[in-house]
């Protein structure tokens, strides 16, 4: 088990490099679809070279059955929970910068806080419910509803972070009984198989070699993520790992500026800083709680000890 007391420096250069990737994969699908690529079609192709890197990583054809899942429904509901979450992600690039629906995105964390109580049993105290009104005035300062900046970009965004939301409960709910790699594999066939409809319809396919080249890469860089973040948390826990998804917010804003000559106004900083903070709080929170947990465990424990 990782020492939560001391985080590898091999697992903070997995998990930068991973989010490093996947801020590579919201600028290539922002390049795609501002070229006039389909949407639906760059989420397809995202999701099918998905499952052809991890098969090629997992080595799928030494064990498969390490990919049988145990309840195929709850896999096809959770693949399409990260369908709509890529998917309106990818139409919200189309008017709004990377650094807004990163920012956006960051407020998953504290949404899956206060849903994890409801739908987990995972009840938060008041003071991560105040962490959380605070990430929400965070979203309100970057859309800032009644004065004409928000649109359509930013309800596509707070739908593609409530879509995620849904999609990580649902890990959360399946870890316990699904195989690791069952969640890696449906979570990308699902979408694939259910979109294949879509080809039924007119859509806009690249025209040149060069955006069918740029295609397949946000497959392979969704695919390399997710290894990256495999072999980050195979060295450390989730919490000595939770600040280093942040970063993320400095890769988006260098890339966008870099590749769509485009910089965050002092507003989506502002909002992003709000949100950033109140998320390290929740999880400042709760590594208090489980010391706290583990102390009264302890100390439990050596009274028992005593006693026998």
């Amino acid at each position: 088990m990782p020492d939560e007391s001391a985080t590898p420096p091999a697992a903070i250069a997995f998990i930068i490099s991973a989010y490093i990737v996947f801020s590579f994969l919201d600028a290539s699908s922002k390049y795609l679809v501002l070229a006039g690529v389909s949407a639906l079609f760059v989420t397809w192709a995202r999701f099918a070279m998905h499952i052809v890197v991890v098969a090629l990583f997992l080595r799928c054809w030494r064990d498969p059955a390490r990919f049988l899942p145990r309840n195929l429904a709850a896999h096809v509901l959770r693949g399409m929970f990260l369908f709509g979450s890529t998917m309106c992600n990818i139409l919200a690039l189309r008017t709004l910068q990377l650094a807004e629906t990163t920012s956006i995105y960051f407020f998953g964390p504290m949404v899956i806080t206060a849903l994890a109580g409801p739908l987990l049993g995972e009840w938060a105290g008041w003071r991560r419910w105040l962490a959380i009104l605070a990430g929400f005035v965070g979203v309100i300062v970057i859309t800032r509803p009644g004065v004409g900046v928000f649109g359509m970009g930013h309800l596509l965004a707070l739908g593609s972070m409530l879509s995620n939301c849904f999609y990580v409960i649902m890990t959360r709910r399946m870890s316990a009984r699904e195989s690791a790699e069952s969640l890696i594999l449906f979570a990308a066939l699902a979408p694939v198989f259910l979109m294949l409809p879509m080809f039924a319809l007119p859509l806009s396919l690249p025209q040149d070699a060069w955006h069918w080249v740029i295609v397949l890469l946000p497959g392979v860089f969704g695919g390399i993520g997710h290894y990256l973040l495999i072999r980050a948390y195979r060295l450390a826990t989730t919490t000595a790992l939770a600040p280093y998804p942040y970063s993320q917010m400095v890769w988006m804003i260098g890339f966008g500026w870099l590749i769509f000559n485009q910089l965050p106004d002092r507003w989506t900083l502002i909002g992003a800083a709000i949100i950033v903070a109140s998320g390290f709080y929740i999880l400042h929170r709760e590594r208090r709680l489980r010391v706290r947990n583990r102390a009264a465990l302890d100390a439990e424990t050596l009274e028992l000890a005593k006693k026998l």
